[in-house]
């Protein structure tokens, strides 16, 4: 997979976050992740670039322990590992 395909997952995960309901205490972390993933998604990045943005929106996620919602709850992790695997494309 190339890095716009992990990029791509990515957006997805934290799309399919938004449709459900999530732990208050969650829901800004996801919020703030999808909105970087979205306008990562809307420009050319340079690598360097994408990659900052991309650990950030790692680190939010992280900050999620759990959303409440076990179906959410895995598109998080989803979104985790996708997030890792476009770092890893990116470097």
């Amino acid at each position: 997979m190339t890095a716009a395909d992990h990029l791509r997952t990515l957006h997805e995960q934290l799309a399919a976050t938004e449709e459900l309901p999530v732990r208050p205490d969650a829901s800004p972390w996801l919020g703030e992740a999808a909105a970087i993933t979205a306008d990562a998604m809307d420009a050319d990045l340079p690598s360097d670039v994408l990659a900052d943005r991309i650990q950030r929106v790692a680190a939010l996620l992280a900050e999620v322990e759990t959303t409440g919602n076990p179906k959410a709850d895995e598109h998080v992790a989803a979104a985790e590992r996708a997030a890792n695997r476009l770092l890893d494309a990116v470097d």
